[in-house]
């Protein structure tokens, strides 16, 4: 119960914070979202949160469950995270495409992006999984910087920003 109370509290922090909050899509934009992310996700987007976190060399990727205590959706969760990390590190990005669309910002650089140009790393966490993206080239930095802000204003009610250093997975 303190964890799910302490992560709601941060949750909120950091959204209310200035500078951490991306600009929020329409609401028919976010149902649009929401309805092509659920063809995508097999995970309920109700019972979770994105948390996206930038780097200096790129960003990490978490989805947690808001209740530690649902395994099916962390099993839902490390699945679909397995799934496409695997073929984001094949430059495979169709997947955000299907949701966020071909013009999606960022998305052209990371797909033009040679192979091992990027480092992808897929980590379970104790509440969900966790990608990282790493990578030296700086135009691919500000693409993952990029394509971060866009999931977050699309995805403005399941996902936070987060910072490198944050506790939410811990």
């Amino acid at each position: 119960m303190k964890y799910v109370i302490a992560t709601s509290l941060l949750i909120a922090l950091l959204v209310t914070t200035p500078g951490y909050a991306a600009e929020k899509a329409s609401e028919q934009r976010l149902d649009e979202i929401a309805q092509r992310g659920s063809h995508v996700m097999p995970f309920n987007l109700e019972q979770t949160t994105h948390v996206f976190s930038k780097t200096a060399t790129g960003g990490e990727q978490r989805v947690i469950v808001k209740d530690p205590a649902n395994v099916e959706q962390i099993k839902l969760i490390r699945e679909h995270l397995t799934k496409i990390s695997i073929e984001f590190q094949h430059g495979d990005f169709s997947n955000p495409a299907k949701i966020h669309g071909d013009t999606m910002p960022g998305l052209d650089e990371l797909r033009k992006a040679k192979p091992n140009q990027i480092t992808i790393l897929y980590k379970e966490l104790p509440n969900g999984a966790e990608i990282s993206y790493s990578t030296e080239v700086p135009v691919l930095i500000n693409a993952i910087h990029k394509w971060f802000n866009a999931q977050l204003s699309d995805h403005a009610r399941h996902a936070v920003p987060g910072h490198p250093n944050h506790q939410m997975h811990k």
